[in-house]
């Protein structure tokens, strides 16, 4: 017995002497036993390639201690779109706890592969890679849409992320922060997880996204302001971002008490490519309940080609409170709706059970509805029946709406003992195509409808409130979208509310923490109805011209500690300045349209825009002072239908001197020349794998009088034409 205790004393003592000796970081170290780090600030940008991580951990039953220590991997010369490589790549491993670790200025923080029960415990992933925005408060720019529909090569690496796992089973994630990134906990292949007490909030992208991933249970974790693509009263996008995204056969997933208000979408479920092929599959029986998902832009939530229970959940003032499409054997019961549009919106649903519902003051509360036919070359519908079918609504209680039930081409529907209070304009809004619609008493679905339905809520010790003070930010109108995400309250802005306003009155709200401002500097505007005071506050300004804009606004910061956008702290009573700026110079552009056929003369292949055998005239002239063009399936002109096209725009201009940057969001292809120069050359439309329009940013010095041209290609589905210029100085 002895000669067995001794050995194991022996490691145990020599396990806690390793623990006890502080290892200080070096590039491309190598971690295969627990040990504690020395804290301090660790300057180690990493490679490029993924494949070669500043740290790399492996091995089983490990437990590092980062002590607080800061990774920074980036210099601050740097936008966080070039933010690039892998902080810490963890592989092929057993119980790996890493704790108190804080790591910054990656395009992915911390990368985990085949790990079986990982703990990340109270680390700090904030500030890592997000791109820069392309829409502004005036107008959407589409190349900022993203795409999660592919994943199996890992194509979401391409967004960066703070944490990315795949292959991760028994997951345990808690006490951990994320904000001022894209994505911040993104899971691939991840099953039997446990993700509590975590705060991803005013990211740009994802705040937890899952892709086949099943049984996890996400709980108690304020996921608010993930979210881009929206300008208060002027556009409400989302442009796919989401507090938290579900996609692609995940399954059996618990969400329970999270905050996930302002995000693009509250919650995106999808149920995958899979299903939308084959018919089979889809997310289902995950259970989405006790959470708040209002002030999203677009859905509240949007759970489509599945079967789940929604339950218990606030979705307040979104454009749709639920988007069902093709949902089936869904149950939505015991929710809150508040000032949707539409509450619950279903096309093509099936079976599908509304229960002991609050609405209140939604424009409609339940819209449901069928398209004549489906596509030819859906899969889905050739494998399933897409009829909008079998509804069964109860004890709901529906209070001041103008109107409660608009319904087509839906049959067999059961409605009975809701209550109504001033429902002013109409309560049904059918017609011939709604069939078998019966409001009569069902006492069997009465009782299944009022037995308990006991859903199981794992334990986890001292669960957080994450709705705590985060009433003071209701409403989508605090949603600021700046060029780098969503604004976090945590600086001095100045925010201009009238951005589509043509009259020569500016109005700005001045949003900060307590402290001063003042007015340093100003040029293109006059008459400041104010040049110094206190937050909040609210000024006014005169444009000097109309049309033409070359606006700058630079304001000084006093008063205390704050964290910038860019994470840097900022210690009370030091100055900190903040501006506003606006350019936009408007050039005279011809544009003239010609139509493509691509299998006589493909410009692509050939380099040229026309054929040396044939001569085109226009089909349409635009005149126009910019370029901001979007198009879905062609351009129609006299009757006809263009699918291809070729776009010629011309302009000559004097533009003030300076340095300035071009941005172009297109597709299919784009060549832009500035004197015959070729400046801007995209002609290989297939090299971009993803179904976004991309965009490209070039800086230039110009000095007075320039010919532009820019020359485009449109080969079928979507297409845009984007162009902006920015006075840099």
């Amino acid at each position: 017995m002895i000669k067995r205790i001794l050995p194991f004393i022996l490691f145990v003592f020599c396990a806690g002497m390793c623990y006890g000796q502080e290892k200080p970081l070096v590039a491309g170290m190598k971690i295969l036993r627990t040990m504690k780090i020395k804290k301090a600030v660790y300057q180690i940008e990493a490679p490029a390639d993924t494949a070669k991580p500043v740290l790399f951990i492996e091995g089983d039953n490990i437990t590092i201690d980062f002590n607080n220590a800061e990774m920074n991997g980036s210099n601050r010369n740097k936008n966080p779109e070039e933010f690039s490589g892998v902080a810490i790549l963890i592989r092929n491993s057993k119980n790996v706890t890493i704790r108190n670790l804080k790591a910054r200025g990656y395009k992915i923080a911390l990368l985990a592969r085949n790990v079986e029960k990982l703990t990340l415990d109270n680390c700090d992933f904030s500030y890592n890679y997000r791109q820069h925005l392309n829409s502004t408060q005036e107008k959407e720019d589409v190349s900022d849409w993203m795409s999660y529909h592919h994943n199996e090569n890992d194509e979401w690496l391409r967004y960066g992320a703070a944490m990315y796992l795949r292959g991760c089973n028994f997951v345990t994630i808690k006490n951990c922060k994320v904000t001022g990134g894209q994505n911040a906990l993104m899971l691939m292949e991840c099953n039997d997880g446990m993700i509590y007490n975590n705060d991803f909030s005013f990211n740009s992208g994802i705040g937890i996204g899952m892709y086949q991933s099943n049984r996890n249970s996400i709980m108690y974790n304020r996921v608010v302001f993930n979210v881009r693509g929206y300008s208060y009263g002027v556009y409400n996008r989302g442009q796919d971002s989401a507090g938290m995204l579900v996609y692609e056969q995940s399954s059996n997933n618990l969400f329970y008490k999270n905050n996930v208000t302002h995000g693009g979408d509250g919650f995106f479920l999808w149920a995958g490519q899979t299903t939308m092929d084959s018919g089979k599959g889809g997310c289902n029986d995950n259970i989405i309940m006790s959470n708040d998902f209002s002030y999203a832009p677009t859905n509240g939530i949007e759970a489509t080609f599945s079967r789940n229970i929604i339950l218990s959940n606030k979705i307040f003032e979104c454009d749709h409170g639920i988007w069902g499409g093709y949902s089936y054997n869904t149950t939505i019961a015991e929710n809150q709706f508040r000032n949707n549009r539409i509450a619950i919106a279903i096309e093509h649903g099936q079976y599908n059970n509304f229960h002991h519902n609050l609405f209140i003051k939604d424009k409609e509360a339940v819209r449901l509805w069928a398209r004549p036919q489906q596509p030819e070359n859906w899969g889905y519908a050739k494998y399933r029946n897409t009829r909008s079918v079998g509804y069964v609504m109860s004890s709901n209680s529906f209070n001041d709406h103008q109107l409660v039930y608009n319904i087509t081409r839906t049959d067999s529907l059961n409605i009975f003992d809701n209550t109504y209070s001033k429902n002013t304009v109409s309560m049904y809004k059918t017609d011939s195509s709604v069939t078998n619609l019966d409001t009569l008493f069902n006492q069997r679905w009465s009782d299944f409808f009022s037995s308990s339905k006991d859903i199981v809520i794992p334990q986890v010790d001292d669960p957080m409130d994450p709705f705590e003070g985060y009433g003071k930010l209701s409403g989508k109108k605090n949603i600021l979208i700046t060029e780098w995400g969503p604004y976090d309250f945590r600086s001095p802005i100045i925010w201009n509310t009238n951005p589509t306003d043509t009259s020569t009155t500016m109005k700005f709200d001045l949003i900060g923490t307590n402290g001063k401002w003042k007015v340093k500097s100003y040029k293109g505007v006059e008459n400041l109805s104010a040049m110094s005071g206190v937050f909040p506050a609210t000024i006014t300004a005169q444009k000097i011209e109309v049309g033409r804009a070359d606006i700058a606004i630079e304001l000084e910061y006093t008063g205390d500690k704050i964290t910038t956008p860019f994470g840097e702290r900022i210690n009370a009573g030091k100055a900190y300045n903040f501006s506003y700026r606006k350019f936009f110079q408007p050039l005279n552009w011809e544009v003239l349209f010609y139509a493509l056929d691509t299998t006589s003369h493909d410009p692509i292949k050939t380099g040229q825009l026309f054929s040396v055998y044939e001569k085109k005239a226009p089909f349409k002239r635009d005149s126009v002072d910019r370029l901001e063009y979007a198009w879905w399936g062609g351009i129609k002109a006299n009757g006809i239908n263009y699918p291809q096209f070729i776009t010629v725009a011309t302009t000559s201009a004097i533009l003030p001197k300076g340095e300035y940057e071009l941005s172009v969001t297109w597709d299919d292809a784009v060549r832009i020349f500035i004197d015959d120069k070729l400046i801007v050359d995209e002609w290989e439309p297939y090299k971009f794998k993803f179904d976004e329009s991309p965009n490209r940013r070039i800086p230039l010095i110009i000095s007075g009088k320039n010919q532009f041209r820019v020359e485009h290609l449109e080969l079928g589905g979507f297409a845009t034409l984007n162009l902006k210029m920015r006075l840099i100085k």
